[in-house]
């Protein structure tokens, strides 16, 4: 959802009420694209966070502090020396531009009252966060600096004049009239859809409420201009007044949509249009940031995930590469039986041998036809030196043989292995998750191991996923090998079943067995859960042994996430996402898992 214009009048209409008057106690610059600024008015302390980023550009209230870097960039500095301590005297947007500007009483080097803008300029991969003073117009600094090389409309350097960004040919939909309304829209290309032709005429319209605004006058999202006569700009006007009408006394309903956990969209108004979908209320600067929160979240998310998977996929190459060189050994090696062969049917037939023969046709007794094998020997060597050479070749191949065949063995496990981490990568729904990963490899020698920080931390135990059966069992699940490690070697019992997608990467699984064993119910619901969350999520039919998990073992020296085990049986199981999210532990349920985790580590 981009940050539009009606969000952004929104997000102004709450900060005028809650931050006008506010001193800045402090200015943070935690990236390179974002500035938090401290506030204080009577006892009240806010965060106003604004965004210059090309994906993410906003502003609105933030109630968490960011991380900030050891030494602050020149543009913190800058705006350190001439805002703090100054007070926010009026928050403005002109129109419904996605321009915020904060007008700000400060005082300069001097003490004498000097006045300052800190305009934010929402607009894309154009956004930008401009110092202006406010007496002489001129830029201080910018959080993005440019020369006309860059831009032919304007410079954003310190020292220049601040000139506005480039008016869009658009019209406000807050000051227009029905006539004006007609003409303007009937201005684009007849060909545009509906949705396309509104947003490119109309300020503050992003595509989501173009397609809000289609919606809300009953037609079809794809019809196009040419299609609409005056019956269907008759509707779009009087369903541009639902929107434009509460806008103009500012009255908004900022919204919020989400699906399960993914936060779809939100918008100033409710998109009605998207339905189906849960809904969130609240006040735009919340809402905002709930969003945003979340989106960097699974954007950082997204990023460490490709960057692991990028190495563990090269790491699978590589010995992919190696195993098709092994396997071209191993058809080489297996040749011994041959060089075995020839020797044994020289050394039976020496009294028809003489020395100075390229090759010798004899009968081999191993075939029950007795068909002739056709020998190459060396003339300078005699029958039996012949026949040692061929011994020799066996002994030399034979050896080849076994060290190929144990190599490739070792190539397979380290496959296997690297498919499981594969397999918690893709699965991994946290950056915790990620970062355990990343631990373990590396450990295992994959990544170069980080130099760990002074006074850190003791490492905690892992987070282990927590359901509840439909008759009252308590399952436990680990998401990766770390989580599988701890969950069946540490925290399981060995009354406790144990569960495993059979020869596949995945979770191991526990059903707690407490007082009673469990249920087939609660065993059928735990399969379904090891299923769900193994390499064969988009299966069916999940082949996945259960054992007691005294029944299972960890060979000294595995690699994490390996066990071995004995006395299992095997239940077929669908994955079942709806079923997996029904059994997912309540708070109750969390707090046992804590316990256990707690009496563990006692």
């Amino acid at each position: 959802m981009p940050f539009d214009g009606f969000v952004l009048a929104a997000v102004r209409k709450e900060l005028a009420e809650k931050i006008t008057g506010c001193a800045i106690d402090r200015v943070y610059q935690p990236t390179a694209l974002e500035l938090i600024l401290n506030l204080r008015r009577a006892g009240e302390r806010r965060r106003l966070l604004l965004s210059a980023h090309p994906a993410n550009a906003r502003a609105h209230l933030a109630t968490k502090a960011p991380e900030n870097p050891p030494s602050p960039p020149l543009f913190c500095l800058v705006l350190r020396k001439h805002i703090e301590g100054g007070r926010l005297q009026k928050i403005h947007q002109p129109g419904l531009d996605r321009i915020l500007t904060l007008e700000i009483a400060a005082r300069d080097e001097t003490g004498a009252p000097s006045r300052k803008q800190l305009v934010c300029e929402i607009m894309g991969k154009h956004s930008n966060i401009i110092l202006i003073d406010e007496a002489t117009g001129l830029i201080i600094d910018a959080i993005k600096r440019y020369s006309h090389a860059v831009s032919r409309h304007r410079e954003v350097l310190p020292g220049r004049p601040y000139l506005p960004p480039p008016a869009q040919d658009k019209r406000n939909p807050l000051l227009l009239r029905e006539e004006e309304f007609v003409e303007t829209i009937l201005g684009r290309p007849l060909e545009s859809p509906l949705p396309d032709a509104l947003q490119a005429c109309l300020d503050g319209f992003s595509k989501p409420l173009a397609k809000e605004l289609v919606y809300r006058a009953g037609l079809p999202e794809e019809m196009v201009l040419d299609e609409c006569g005056e019956y269907e700009l008759k509707k779009l006007w009087r369903a541009l007044q639902e929107l434009a009408s509460p806008a103009r006394q500012e009255q908004f309903q900022p919204t919020l949509i989400l699906s399960q956990k993914k936060y779809l969209d939100f918008a100033a108004f409710d998109l009605t249009h998207l339905s189906g979908f849960t809904r969130k209320k609240g006040e735009m600067n919340e809402l905002a940031e709930e969003f945003y929160v979340y989106r960097e979240r699974s954007e950082k998310l997204e990023k460490e995930r490709q960057e692991l998977l990028k190495r563990v996929r090269k790491e699978v190459k590589r010995l992919q590469k190696k195993a098709a060189v092994r396997e071209e050994q191993l058809a080489t090696a297996r040749e011994a039986d041959e060089y075995r062969l020839s020797g044994e049917l020289l050394m039976a037939n020496l009294h028809r041998l003489e020395k100075g023969l390229a090759e010798a046709a004899l009968e081999n007794f191993y075939d029950p036809e007795n068909k002739p094998v056709v020998i190459p020997l060396d003339p300078g060597l005699s029958p039996v030196e012949n026949a040692r050479a061929y011994f020799k070749k066996y002994n030399k191949a034979k050896g080849a043989l076994q060290k190929a065949e144990e190599i490739g063995a070792e190539i397979r496990r380290e496959l296997a292995y690297l498919e499981s981490v594969e397999t918690a990568l893709e699965q991994a729904a946290a950056l915790a998750d990620l970062l355990e990963i990343r631990e373990e490899l590396a450990e295992q020698g994959y990544l170069p191991e980080e130099r760990p920080k002074k006074a850190a931390k003791a490492p905690r135990a892992p987070e282990i996923l927590t359901f509840t059966s439909s008759d009252g069992f308590k399952i436990l699940a680990g998401r990766n090998n770390r989580q599988n490690d701890y969950l069946t070697m540490r925290l399981a019992k060995d009354n406790d079943l144990w569960l495993h997608a059979r020869e596949i990467p995945g979770a191991h699984v526990i059903i707690r067995a407490g007082e009673r064993p469990p249920t087939p119910a609660a065993l059928r619901e735990a399969a379904a859960i090891a299923a769900y969350y193994s390499r064969a999520r988009q299966s069916q039919n999940v082949p996945v042994d259960y054992t007691l998990r005294k029944n299972v073992h960890k060979p000294r020296g595995a690699r994490p996430g390996f066990v071995i085990y004995k006395e299992q049986r095997t239940l077929v199981a669908d994955p079942d996402e709806a079923l997996v999210e029904r059994l997912k532990g309540n708070r109750a349920n969390s707090r046992g898992n804590n316990e256990d985790n707690s009496a563990k580590r006692k």
